[in-house]
């Protein structure tokens, strides 16, 4: 969603930080563009006119314009900025406030089709998964055709229970029965998804309050689409002024929306945002987390996030024995194939280039060259059409082999010897991060292409990001991009 953003802030910047001196009139231009730029994203006019006031103050001061390196000092004054913008310079809190007599629960609230219903289904699912929670589904949506057994059915996909269809009851008696069942049943926590509607009118309005005051929930969230830009900001206050909101999640952030509405929804409303949408699988939610947002929009990557959803993903084990493969200087086709389906785990090559500091232009060139990750799709296909013995030594595969193999993938004999050629340079990169002991694309606490920490391209990461990362990567390790240096050889276009 941030991609528009991410390039135009990265041009002003790029303007910036290639001079050895900046004047005040430097620093003023620049805010001028960044004004322009977070307009043109949908932002608020209040909160950019706010933003741009407060980083003028310390963007004039002498700590940028005497700085070594002021462009750089200028990204981190318009970083700090955004993230105090967005919530960040609060104490963290965990995102679903369950401090209460068990059931507690848990309101969920929004207009229709602003995935609500699903947003529900992806908390539970997280409840139990990361808490440990006992959680119970209830649907109090009695308006829009199969909206109840539309929340049943993901319930089954989270493998939460959800609370019995009961026709004829009215949406604050199916909040009393969810609440009654919950507590016969030992559950910890309720979630009610209520009925939503085209637009705020006060029979909804009631409704949810009659709701919230037959439950007492610890927490009433609002579901909002953040590609409704401006809308979803109108929606988040109008709701706010009628319901005691407790927090926001802003859905769709996959889109390619502009990002303002999500940049302006915590200074407006003065809620903190709780989560983000970011797909419709089931685990599709991410908690919001303001330094890394604003870490992604100036291009600084969320290395963080990256090893955390790797340490959820990637199997130890297999990670443990390639490690071991590498300090023999082994890398056969049978590795590189899971490297490629670790890497579809973790939402496939775009979705790791955009986790990576400075690797916004490297997007760009991918983008250009038409890759995208249906390329490893084909090459598991060609390693899956090779037999075990062709996979362990690929320098086997000669001539009348290679045309065996695209015959049974589908593919040419030039898709074979363009993966044949990935392999043979992934495999001599393997070998040299083997000698220096690191394992897979982070191994040994360094960085993609065996660089060391505070080397990426484009940039530095911030000191607090980079120590989360060490404590959240431990032991384990992520896989390996292929390409030493930031680079990425041998990997085709599509065809």
């Amino acid at each position: 969603m941030f991609d528009n953003l991410t390039e135009q802030l990265g041009g002003v910047f790029d303007r910036l930080t290639g001079r050895g001196s900046l004047s005040e009139k430097d620093v003023l231009a620049a805010l001028r563009e960044v004004r322009i730029v977070l307009l043109e994203a949908d932002v608020a006019l209040p909160v950019v006119k706010d933003f741009i006031a407060k980083v003028q103050v310390e963007a004039v001061g002498d700590k940028v314009l005497r700085s070594v390196t002021p462009g750089q000092q200028m990204i981190k004054v318009v970083h700090d900025a955004l993230v105090t913008m967005l919530g960040g310079d609060e104490e963290p809190a965990p995102p679903i406030n369950l401090a209460a007599k068990p059931p507690v629960a848990i309101m969920m609230a929004g207009l229709q089709g602003s995935g609500k219903t699903t947003t529900a289904a992806k908390i539970a699912l997280r409840l139990k998964t990361k808490d440990n929670k006992k959680v119970l589904l209830a649907s109090l949506d009695t308006r829009r055709p199969a909206a109840m057994e539309q929340l049943a059915q993901l319930a089954l996909m989270a493998d939460v229970a959800s609370l019995p269809i009961v026709s004829g009851q009215f949406p604050v008696q199916i909040a009393k029965r969810a609440m009654d069942e919950a507590r016969k049943g030992g559950f910890d926590v309720v979630l009610l998804d209520t009925a939503g509607r085209t637009s705020i009118d006060d029979e909804l309005m009631a409704e949810a309050a009659a709701i919230a005051a037959a439950t007492n929930p610890t927490e009433t969230l609002l579901v909002a689409d953040a590609l409704t830009g401006q809308d979803a900001i109108e929606t988040a206050r109008r709701f706010h002024e009628r319901l005691p909101l407790t927090g926001l999640i802003l859905t769709r952030m996959d889109g390619d929306g502009r990002g303002g509405a999500a940049l302006s929804m915590r200074a407006v409303t003065g809620l903190p945002i709780k989560f983000l949408g970011v797909s419709e699988k089931i685990d599709g939610l991410d908690v919001f987390d303001a330094t890394r947002i604003a870490g992604r929009i100036l291009g600084r990557g969320d290395v963080v996030s990256l090893v955390e959803k790797a340490g959820e993903l990637i199997d130890k084990k297999e990670s443990d024995k390639l490690a071991a493969k590498m300090k023999k200087g082994t890398f056969d086709l049978e590795d590189l194939a899971g490297q490629l389906k670790q890497m579809q785990k973790m939402g496939g090559l775009q979705a790791i280039m955009g986790m990576l500091p400075g690797m916004g232009k490297m997007q760009k060139q991918m983008d250009s060259s038409a890759m995208d990750d249906s390329v490893f799709t084909r090459q598991m296909a060609i390693i899956s059409s090779m037999t075990p013995l062709e996979r362990a030594k690929p320098i086997l595969i000669k001539a009348s082999r290679k045309k065996r193999i695209a015959a049974g993938s589908g593919t040419e004999v030039q898709n074979v010897n363009q993966l044949l050629k990935m392999h043979k340079q992934m495999s001599g990169m393997m070998k040299k991060m083997g000698k220096g002991g690191r394992a897979g694309m982070f191994g040994g606490g360094g960085m993609p292409g065996g660089m060391p920490p505070g080397q990426m391209p484009g940039g530095d990461i911030d000191p607090a990001q980079l120590e989360q990362m060490k404590q959240k990567l431990g032991s384990g390790s992520l896989p390996g991009l292929p390409g030493g240096g930031g680079g990425l050889p041998g990997l085709p276009g599509k065809k």
